[in-house]
């Protein structure tokens, strides 16, 4: 069975009946509460962190996933953010479920050496990505 053709004759993929089937891994509408250059702080752990990507479901290995204690374990069907996160002791980089972040209210900046390369902070304490890196 071929794939349905759009006007032009390409491909189309996400046709009515495969966004339908029960194997799609991912819902039809998945509402991220943050955007990119959000500020948000962890629920249960002390960090906080600027929200660089998103991804609309849980799209990490599955070992990453299975180290999670199994009772503490968010559902994959959320948004997941990829953070530049900081501790007040380290910096790294976070993927977090959306259930478990909340906004960051504070003015306090971000410690993390990657975000100068990819954000510009404002004078309300919050960050605008760089120009260069819009897509």
């Amino acid at each position: 069975m071929t794939s349905p053709r759009d006007h032009a004759g390409i491909a189309r993929r996400n046709t009515a009946q495969n966004l339908s089937s029960p194997a799609s891994p991912a819902p039809l509408i998945a509402h991220a509460q943050f955007r990119i250059g959000d500020k948000v702080q962890h629920k249960l752990f002390s960090f906080r962190g600027l929200v660089f990507d998103i991804d609309p479901v849980f799209a990490n290995s599955e070992a990453w996933y299975e180290a999670i204690p199994e009772d503490a374990r968010p559902a994959r069907d959320q948004p997941f953010y990829h953070l530049f996160a900081d501790n007040g002791e380290s910096s790294y980089i976070a993927y977090v479920s959306q259930q478990n972040l909340m906004r960051d209210e504070t003015a306090d900046p971000i410690d993390h050496p990657a975000i100068a390369a990819m954000f510009q902070q404002q004078a309300d304490g919050g960050y605008a990505l760089v120009a260069r890196h819009w897509h």
